[in-house]
């Protein structure tokens, strides 16, 4: 299958689990009495945040093979997928920084507390930015872009940290989802298509982006080729 048509499909099924999730989430899925309409950001925030970290844990591995691949070839392709899996992480990590806090500021009372899941995340959302300012500074320099892909991979532990953090040091941060908080039937279905949706509109950027950094990798190429004939 040509990646131009996956991403047609992925595109499509998003399209149509979006609106499943939203008419689940808003229409099916009961309000919770302490928090009332509120709690409905819960959907969206998880998904975002279970989406991103597996958008960034794919750009860490994408990182390791650039490091280690021969191919030059395997590099490149390497080098495409670290970028268009944390610019989705990213934009999935802006949206879990925006409605982390909304939520919070009615559940705690604050929008912010320095709690170890939510420092990590933090943390790791900055590595992964710097990782995209890195890899655009860098250009097309091999050096640079080897630097950006460790980069990636020092991401790797913070994942696995974040998804600890609560269990090991504690914290204000719910465990709703492994402690049975979703009870009512209409929740989970709501819950799990929230994710679905989300899954599906990251990996159709994901695609998308691949598409267009292989295709300006081909540019860089065919530029350095005439450069070479007739610079």
């Amino acid at each position: 299958m040509k990646s131009t048509s996956l991403h047609i499909i992925l595109a499509s099924l998003a399209a149509v689990v979006v609106c499943v999730a939203l008419y689940l989430v808003f229409f099916v899925a009961p309000t919770e009495a302490t928090l009332g309409i509120v709690q409905k950001i819960f959907y969206f925030h998880v998904a975002s945040a279970m989406n991103m970290s597996l958008a960034f844990g794919v750009c860490a591995i994408a990182g390791a093979v650039y490091l280690l691949a021969k191919s030059n070839k395997w590099r490149k392709r390497a080098d495409a997928l670290g970028v268009a899996t944390a610019e989705a992480g990213v934009m999935l990590g802006a949206m879990v920084m925006v409605t982390g806090p909304l939520w919070a500021k009615v559940a705690w009372g604050t929008y912010w507390t320095w709690e170890p899941r939510l420092t990590l995340s933090l943390m790791v959302f900055l590595l992964f930015v710097a990782y995209l300012a890195l890899r655009a500074y860098a250009g097309s320099d091999a050096f640079g872009r080897s630097i950006a892909a460790g980069l990636a991979i020092l991401g790797l532990p913070g994942l696995y940290f974040i998804r600890v953090a609560v269990e090991r040091w504690g914290g204000a941060h719910p465990q709703v989802i492994y402690k049975g908080g979703l009870s009512h039937p209409a929740m989970r279905q709501a819950f799990f298509a929230s994710i679905a949706a989300m899954l599906l509109v990251s990996a159709s950027l994901v695609v998308l982006r691949f598409l267009i950094e292989r295709r300006r990798q081909t540019l860089d190429e065919l530029f350095l080729e005439a450069d070479k004939i007739f610079g």
